[in-house]
């Protein structure tokens, strides 16, 4: 089998398509972002990475907040919206019928309908060139108690989560292996 190779380019995928709220009440806004991921597990450090002329690039950056909402395949529709709108002249909360939900440890609101919302808080922001990195701290982490079984375990694989790649959402669904499932001994 042989490769076409190609300049280098942003093709890691797939990526979640996360709708980041931030900014405070009354002034709060949605953004899709793709590009984010988990920086450091101790302590717990992610990023997110927003073009300096996005209207919410100066919201993340005055206040130092952000909530990254996991979206479900249910509200992809909302996702894309969020994504190809600007919140400027527009509540993208109302537009897209999400509802803002307290969170626990910032002050914008996290969407109600997402089955896992983390709260961050800036630490850092590196200028990359056509994006900001926005690197933050994870202050707590909100799971939809439906997600969560009597025995307190995450069922993850439930919550219909989406993945975006090369311009294309995909629902996320079949299970085909757990971590260590490769080197795990067999039973006798």
């Amino acid at each position: 089998m042989s490769k076409v190779t190609w300049k280098g380019s942003t093709l890691l995928a797939p990526v979640p398509p996360v709708l980041v709220s931030c900014g405070k009440e009354g002034k709060d806004n949605l953004i899709t972002i793709a590009w984010t991921g988990t920086l450091n597990t101790d302590p717990p450090k992610t990023y997110i990475s927003v073009r300096p002329e996005r209207y919410s690039h100066d919201l993340i950056k005055e206040s130092g907040e952000f909530v990254i909402n996991l979206p479900s395949s249910h509200i992809i529709r909302s996702i894309d919206f969020c994504g190809c709108r600007s919140g400027k002249d527009l509540d993208k909360f109302e537009a897209c019928g999400l509802t803002r939900e307290k969170a626990s440890a910032v002050s914008c609101p996290m969407v109600a309908e997402s089955p896992v919302s983390i709260e961050c808080k800036v630490s850092d922001l590196v200028e990359m060139g056509s994006h900001n990195m926005f690197v933050a701290d994870i202050v707590a982490v909100n799971i939809d108690e439906r997600y969560i079984d009597e025995k307190g375990k995450f069922h993850i694989e439930k919550c219909a989560l989406a993945a975006y790649a090369h311009g294309t959402y995909f629902a996320l669904g079949k299970k085909i292996g757990s971590f260590g499932y490769s080197v795990k001994k067999k039973r006798k």
